[in-house]
C-alpha cells in the first residue's frame, strides 16, 4: 500500500486504501456495512463522486459488494482454493470421488446448469485432439455454484466416436466423473496440461458468473492425455478471479 502521506495518490484511492486496511485489521468483518458516501464525504472532506469512486474500487476488487437500497458491504464469500495438482490425482477420480472434493472441503458445490451436445469441433479443439476431417465432438457445458455464488463456467470437448454410448454423453457421468468413465473405455488420463491466462469477461460471462464490474476472469485450458500420449479431452474453464486462489504444491 502507498505511504499515507503520498499526496500524489488520488483521494479516492487513499480512501479505498484506508477502508481496505480497516477490513484487513478486522474493524469491518464479512457482511458488515461499510461507511456510505455521505459518511466518507464528511470524514474525508471530499465530493460525492470521490467517495463513490473509493467504494467502487473495493467493489471492483471483489472485497465489497453493493446491495440495492442498503449500501456497500464487506463481501462474505470465501475464495475457493483450487489445488491444481492434487485435484487431478488418480486417487481422486479413480476411487469414484469428484476432483472438486479436494477443493471444497465441507462447502456446498452445485452444478446448476448442464448441457450435452454433439457438435462440429472448433478449429483449435480439432487441432489439439488431432481429429479427422468432419469428426465431431461431444461438448459438455456446465456452470458450478459454490455456496450459492456462480464461480466457474466449464466446457469440455471429447471426440464423439470415442465416448459414444457412454455415460459421458449423459448429464450425470456417475462416480468419479468423466475421467473415471474414460478409464473404463480404455482411455485413462495419466497426464494433464493446463494453460492459464487472464482477461476481462465478456458481457455474457459476467452475467452468468454474477460478477462485480471491473473483475477479471481466469481462463484455464486443460488437456488430458492417455499413457500413449493421445489427447482425449479439452476443458476450457472460465473462473471468477475474485472467487479463486490458484494453488500449486509440488516437490522440487
Amino acid at each position: 500500500m502507498a505511504n499515507a502521506g503520498d499526496d500524489r495518490r488520488p483521494k479516492y484511492q487513499r480512501i479505498a486504501d484506508t477502508l481496505r486496511e480497516a477490513i484487513r485489521s478486522g474493524e469491518y468483518g464479512p457482511g458488515d456495512r461499510l461507511p456510505g458516501e455521505n459518511d466518507l464525504m464528511a470524514a474525508h472532506g471530499v465530493a460525492r463522486m470521490t467517495a463513490r469512486q473509493a467504494l467502487s474500487v473495493l467493489r471492483d476488487e471483489g472485497v465489497a459488494e453493493a446491495r440495492k437500497g442498503a449500501g456497500v458491504f464487506v463481501r462474505e464469500f470465501r475464495p475457493l482454493r483450487r489445488r491444481g495438482i492434487q485435484r487431478l490425482a488418480q486417487q481422486q477420480w479413480g476411487n469414484g470421488r469428484s476432483i472438486w472434493s479436494t477443493d471444497i472441503e465441507d462447502r456446498s458445490l452445485d452444478v446448476d446448469q448442464v448441457t450435452v451436445s454433439e457438435e462440429a469441433a472448433p478449429d483449435n479443439v480439432a487441432a489439439v485432439l488431432d481429429l479427422a476431417e468432419e469428426e465431431t465432438v461431444c461438448v459438455r457445458r456446465r456452470r458450478f455454484v459454490l455456496d450459492g455464488k456462480p464461480v466457474l463456467l466449464a466446457t469440455s470437448y471429447l471426440p464423439a466416436p470415442l465416448v459414444a454410448g457412454s455415460a459421458i454423453t449423459q448429464e450425470d457421468t456417475g462416480p468419479g466423473g468423466m475421467y473415471a468413465r474414460l478409464a473404463e473405455l480404455g482411455y485413462k488420463p495419466v497426464h494433464f496440461r493446463e494453460e492459464v491466462r487472464s482477461r476481462m469477461p465478456s458481457k455474457d460471462e459476467a452475467a452468468q458468473l454474477d460478477m462485480s464490474a471491473g473483475t477479471p476472469v481466469i481462463l484455464v485450458c486443460r488437456t488430458a492425455f492417455t499413457a500413449e500420449g493421445r489427447p482425449v479431452e479439452i476443458n476450457e474453464m472460465t473462473l471468477d478471479a475474485a472467487s479463486y486462489i490458484l494453488e500449486y504444491a509440488f516437490d522440487a
